[in-house]
């Protein structure tokens, strides 16, 4: 075999470290020869083959140059045993990747079995089983995740680790609902306040964490999750030495801001008191399970400020905060909670390919021949959009108005429709202000509107008045006017007075497309109101109570006829009368849809 000589130089200018081998060492490829540090980083010289040293030209301490000659070798002169030999990991590469995992391993579940039996036993899950539940498997990608309390004056740092892990808040990367919407769709900011550490209290890192990622969210326009369990400010991390109140913090603006710009959705479970609770009352959608209390301050504080001693449970429970409109969607447990978080983001993420309906021609039979009687409106959306589609928004509040999601041949849409059986399908203050939301947030995020409308108009009198009717309920004619989304009307039944007006977006040639059942009936106010009105005269000059009752009758059935719906659509203020068994076909054609 013929051998060759190599000659091997510096790669860089350095000043020699160490030299590895001596004269007629044999080496094997790979094996370090001389180690070089240049501004302070240091480089292992390493034989490029199997070879016997012939010269060795520099020795330790030397200054040398990039080029400069080294060492000599003749390549092919090792034996074979050299050649067993293998390069062994840099040094102490083990040590600290063991170390790297240690430090990870803190923030486990299984580094905190006692804290998490706690919330076990309680029947709650810890932050880390709910990100499991909610985001898609091995899709999350964690921010900050070795951050510890502000309190290293305090404590130790191992205390730190296994007491404050993540400091009391799991932020990151993910993607949910991958699977239906496709990856770049899913892509989502998650948020956890960590009960368990801390009581979820918003700390230093805490507050930094949630920053951080919400910058994220805002420059990739990413949607935002966040579990809002926890107790509010923390005043216990006393390594902070720079601030006095801590109210120079950005996280509530950030996240505050984003309103509108990105969906923002809320779970809580548990206690959710002062930061938390602000941070849950600025999401678009919030969810929260039956074992939720939400208040904007804790029992401490409540006492603290001198407005009595309260039990924690006595502070703004789940009944209390679904029927004044802060909670939108109630969940048994954090499970469903998790389940209708996936469900409500998927609203956001795009159209479903697969889908099936009811069968249409069931619509028929839905309305009652006596215009007098209710029906459940319920009834006739489930029947309408997708099967299993409908999810409403804040049943409680505002009653008399149905606000949710639904899906027509896959594709997301707003919904909003009057409930006869509450105030007869009247809209009050509280019915306007629920509306005027749920369409400013379809609107934002470019979500197309169906209004189903069956109402009398806006409710009136002393104590609609008392609820300040004026401005609430013309806060519904601005969120209709300002729409850019597509909008269609189908009027049910009942289409009167400035009411109906409002379920249009503010004029029936607002909507794209606006039609009616054959039920349909119109005019400027109630058919019974108009007549009490306009022939109070008549009705007074007739004495017998019978015989005034069937003038009544005679003059609402004469009224009826010039509003039905065939008259109005030949008055051309609405589009169409149409077979409601046809409503979806309708529907697709206006907005467009195309499989």
């Amino acid at each position: 075999m013929n051998n060759s000589v190599l000659q091997i130089t510096s790669p860089l200018a350095a000043a020699v470290v160490s030299v590895e081998v001596k004269l007629g060492d044999q080496v094997f490829k790979g094996q370090p020869l001389a180690n070089l540090e240049s501004m302070k980083m240091q480089t292992l010289v390493t034989a490029p083959e199997n070879a016997v040293i012939t010269a060795v030209l520099v020795a330790s301490g030397d200054t040398i140059q990039a080029g400069q000659l080294l060492f000599e070798i003749e390549a092919g002169s090792a034996t074979s045993e050299s050649t067993e030999q293998v390069v062994s990991e840099p040094l102490g590469s083990g040590t600290l990747l063991d170390d790297l995992q240690t430090q990870l391993a803190y923030s486990s579940d299984a580094a905190r079995p006692n804290a998490i039996q706690r919330r076990h036993k309680k029947g709650y899950r810890s932050a880390r089983e709910n990100l499991a539940d909610l985001c898609d498997q091995n899709s999350f990608v964690e921010y900050g995740q070795l951050a510890v309390a502000a309190q290293r004056g305090r404590k130790d740092a191992d205390s730190l680790k296994l007491e404050t892990p993540a400091d009391g808040v799991i932020t990151g990367l993910a993607t949910i609902n991958s699977a239906e919407f496709g990856v770049q769709a899913s892509q989502v900011a998650v948020i956890l306040n960590d009960y368990s550490v801390l009581a979820g209290s918003q700390g230093y890192f805490h507050h930094k964490k949630i920053d951080r990622i919400l910058d994220q969210a805002g420059k990739v326009g990413l949607p935002v999750v966040m579990y809002t369990e926890g107790g509010g400010g923390r005043p216990g991390d006393t390594d902070v030495k720079t601030q006095i109140a801590g109210l120079d913090v950005p996280t509530f603006a950030r996240w505050a801001s984003l309103s509108g710009q990105v969906p923002l959705i809320a779970v809580n479970n548990g206690y959710c008191f002062a930061g938390n609770a602000a941070l849950f009352g600025c999401a678009d959608i919030r969810i929260a399970t039956k074992t939720s209390w939400i208040g904007m301050a804790g029992p401490a504080m409540i006492e603290g400020g001198g407005l009595g001693s309260f039990a924690p449970t006595e502070i703004g429970p789940i009944d209390i905060q679904t029927e004044n409109g802060v909670v939108d969607l109630v969940a048994d447990n954090e499970a469903h909670a998790t389940q209708l978080a996936q469900q409500c983001l998927g609203y956001f993420q795009g159209d479903m390919h697969a889908w099936d309906s009811a069968d249409q021609a069931e619509l028929r039979e839905m309305m009652p021949l006596d215009r007098r009687f209710v029906y459940d409106i319920r009834s006739i959306i489930e029947r309408l959009v997708d099967t299993d589609s409908f999810i409403e928004l804040s049943q409680p509040y505002g009653p008399g108005i149905v606000t949710g999601f639904i899906r027509i041949e896959g594709v997301a849409m707003g919904l909003i429709a009057n409930d006869c059986r509450v105030l007869g399908g009247a809209l009050d203050a509280e019915a306007a202000d629920k509306a005027a939301r749920f369409i400013t947030l379809c609107d934002q995020f470019s979500i197309p509107l169906l209004s189903l409308c069956d109402t009398p108009g806006f409710m009136v009198g002393p104590a609609s008045e008392e609820q300040a009717a004026a401005r609430r309920m013309a806060n519904l004619f601005i969120a209709g006017a300002k729409i850019s989304v597509p909008l269609v009307t189908i009027f049910l039944r009942k289409g009167y007075g400035l009411g109906a007006m409002a379920m249009a977006g503010g004029s029936f040639h607002h909507p794209r497309f606006s039609a009616a059942w054959p039920a349909g009936e119109f005019g400027a106010m109630g058919l019974e109101g108009a007549v009490r009105l306009g022939f109070k005269k008549e009705l007074a000059a007739e004495t017998d109570e019978a015989a005034r009752e069937v003038l009544f009758n005679k003059l609402v059935d004469n009224m009826y006829q010039l509003g039905k719906a065939t008259e109005a659509a030949a008055h051309l203020e609405i589009d169409a009368v149409i077979d409601p068994a046809d409503t979806r076909a309708v529907i697709v054609r206006a907005l467009g849809i195309s499989d």
